[in-house]
């Protein structure tokens, strides 16, 4: 028997959650007003000489790069690994979980020395060791927002239509399983890129200038350089963040849904057998 609803009023509107306003304006108020001192603290001329400065143009060249490869070499690692335990071993998720948790609960000079165990010698010379250890540390992040996203699909049952289908395993990862992780692929990409980007510890214990680094030797000299160094890292941070979001968005848009995409990539995985 179907519920019976009361018609509403024509001018009755409801009520909004002032509550949810209020703890908005809270944080906004919290965290802008740290940035409004420290951006009245340096004035604009500070911003103009933190370019100039010696060390500037290198060091984040260098964190961004790092960015770069961590999150390819990441992406690369977990997406694989967490689609197969998903499909064939679910028994072994929960010990996955607890590896990936490690890098949270190790101390960072330990995961230093054994990342400079098993590097290989021409790595070990080079600033791109680093990734190797924003891998490690990436881990948890990239791999429990991957995890998130296949614990939404059914994964199990398209897999299956598109091998039904004709579908090879490559082509099932690449244009069904990755469209309907888009979301899940962006906020790894993002969790990683700001760790690195943000990422002092490991950085410093390898004596590499990255741009934490160098805003931090930069502070014993001068107090307002370091503070507008800081905010320009904070506004680079931003805008790599929201162009990711806003690249990753669009894309996923013209992909369209999942379903879609099996049966074309099916339709074409078909066609060239036949060809």
């Amino acid at each position: 028997m179907a519920a019976i609803t009361r018609p509403r009023r024509a001018g009755r509107r409801e009520s909004l959650p002032i509550w949810r306003w209020v703890i908005l304006v809270l944080a906004g108020i919290y965290f802008l007003i740290p940035l409004i001192a420290a951006f009245r603290f340096t004035g604009t001329s500070a911003f103009g000489s933190v370019i100039s400065e010696s060390g500037f143009t290198a060091s984040l060249a260098l964190s961004v790069k790092l960015a770069v490869i961590t999150t390819v070499i990441t992406i690369a690692l977990m997406l694989p690994t967490a689609v197969y335990v998903h499909l064939r071993l679910p028994r072994l998720r929960r010990l996955l979980e607890g590896i990936t948790i490690l890098p949270i609960v190790i101390p960072p000079v330990v995961l230093i020395v054994g990342v400079l165990q098993i590097a290989p010698g021409f790595i070990k010379s080079t600033p791109y060791l680093l990734a190797l250890e924003y891998v490690v540390l990436a881990m948890p992040f990239a791999y429990r927002a991957i995890d998130a996203g296949l614990r939404a699909l059914d994964l199990k049952t398209i897999t299956e239509a598109a091998s039904s289908l004709g579908a090879s395993w490559t082509s099932t990862l690449w244009r069904v399983i990755l469209p309907n992780l888009s979301t899940a692929l962006l906020s790894s990409v993002v969790l990683t890129v700001a760790l690195v980007l943000g990422e002092f510890t490991m950085a410093s214990l390898d004596l590499y200038q990255t741009f934490p680094v160098w805003i931090y030797v930069n502070s014993q000299t001068s107090g307002q350089v370091s503070v507008a160094a800081s905010l320009l890292s904070l506004f680079v941070t931003w805008l790599v963040l929201m162009a990711i979001t806003v690249i990753g968005t669009r894309r996923s848009r013209k992909r369209g849904g999942g379903s879609v995409t099996l049966f074309t990539a099916a339709r074409q995985e078909t066609a060239g057998g036949e060809l």
